[in-house]
């Protein structure tokens, strides 16, 4: 009775210890997620513009617009008229361009939005020499110092996230198991006395691998819990963040934690029965 009495507190405290590791981890999972969403963001409102030649009509505008919509690099696309050309273009420099030259001299174009994945420096090459092959088509141009630049950026970003992401992932193994193997220790004695009146390994472990598992998706539900409070929060705060939010993602997130909590533990537990289990009664004080 008193071992039973000894371990109750010690699988609170493990539960707690295990929580916490879990939540944290899952903070790093959800910047990560919101990390790779604000990549996809900036990278897709990158602009592409399809400038055509003086005096192009407007069906043939339509149709190369239509003919890039198909495309699988397209996000969107829009057309930007001469005259609405000159409209932005006057907002920006704050004097009308065409006023001062007596002609319009910018060009009908289609601005498109790629998807994320053709924003690098060899996909939009190879766009561009697929939209110049229409002879309505002056030229094809981009940013392309951002797209180096911003490209650069997410990797370097990426590199450093992923080693910290590895680097915690093994930290929490090595916490969660210590925070485990601790609780057991207060059943050493239990576990060496059934072994010492005819109990099979199987019979001793199976008790504290169930309760692993309970311990463990108890500890994955609590930092599920306290995540998605801390996420709530977040979006009430900057509901802008809503915008990069993957609810797919989250779930396999908070998914992923319950399960890490549930393994971690039932491994830890079942170590440290046979490691009590192969010491010599002695050794145990």
């Amino acid at each position: 009775m008193a071992t039973g009495k000894k371990a109750k507190p010690s699988y609170v405290y493990a539960i707690i210890g295990v929580s916490l590791v879990l939540f944290l981890i899952g903070m790093l999972g959800w910047l990560m997620i919101n990390g790779h969403a604000l990549t996809r963001a900036f990278k897709e409102d990158l602009e592409v513009n399809v400038n055509f030649h003086d005096n192009v009509k407007d069906e043939y505008i339509q149709r190369m617009k239509a003919i890039l919509d198909k495309q699988p690099f397209t996000h969107s696309s829009r057309i930007i008229s001469k005259d609405e050309a000159i409209k932005m273009e006057t907002q920006v420099e704050g004097e009308n361009p065409a006023a001062l030259l007596g002609y319009n001299p910018l060009f009908a174009s289609v601005v498109l939005k790629l998807n994320a994945e053709y924003v690098n420096k060899d996909s939009l090459e190879k766009i561009q020499q697929f939209i110049l092959q229409s002879n309505v088509v002056r030229d094809v141009t981009w940013q392309k110092i951002v797209v180096e630049k911003m490209n650069s950026n997410f990797k370097k970003i990426g590199l450093i996230l992923g080693v910290i992401s590895l680097i915690l992932f093994i930290v929490v193994i090595f916490l969660i198991d210590n925070t485990v193997r601790l609780a057991m220790f207060s059943n050493r004695f239990h576990i060496k006395t059934m072994q010492m009146v005819g109990a099979t390994h199987q019979f001793i472990s199976r008790p504290f691998d169930g309760r692993a598992i309970v311990n463990g998706l108890i500890s994955g539900v609590i930092a599920v819990i306290a995540l998605w409070m801390v996420v709530s929060f977040a979006y009430a705060q900057l509901p802008e963040l809503k915008l990069l939010n993957d609810n797919l993602l989250l779930m396999i997130l908070m998914l992923g934690i319950i399960l890490l909590g549930i393994l971690i533990s039932i491994i830890s537990t079942h170590r440290s029965v046979l490691k009590y289990l192969k010491l010599h009664v002695d050794d145990l004080y």
